[in-house]
């Protein structure tokens, strides 16, 4: 494997494995006030624009790891953009409170 390879998994790997603490948060608490809606619209754009890139370009590495990370991040912000009975819904659908 080349060393652009490896540099490419690991931040594929970071970039992906970064959303999943803030989502399983958001699920476990059911809590949005601290995040920001404007970052994660422009994280979401920005994920999409990616995954487009790496449709245009076929380069697989690129599509799977911004599409992971588009819906994780895109999950993040329709969590807070829900009215906290949505939310709840949602969440107890993932991970029914104790």
């Amino acid at each position: 494997m080349s060393p652009i390879t490896i540099i490419g998994t690991i931040a594929a790997i970071c970039s992906t494995v970064s959303f999943a603490p803030q989502a399983w948060q958001v699920i476990k608490t059911r809590k949005t006030k601290d995040i920001s809606a404007a970052m994660y619209a422009f994280t979401v754009t920005g994920f999409l624009a990616w995954t487009t890139y790496g449709v245009l370009l076929e380069q697989w590495p690129l599509i799977v790891a911004n599409s992971i990370c588009l819906a994780l991040s895109g999950f993040i912000l329709a969590m807070k953009l829900l009215p906290q009975r949505d939310k709840n819904k949602v969440a107890d659908k993932i991970a029914p409170k104790a």
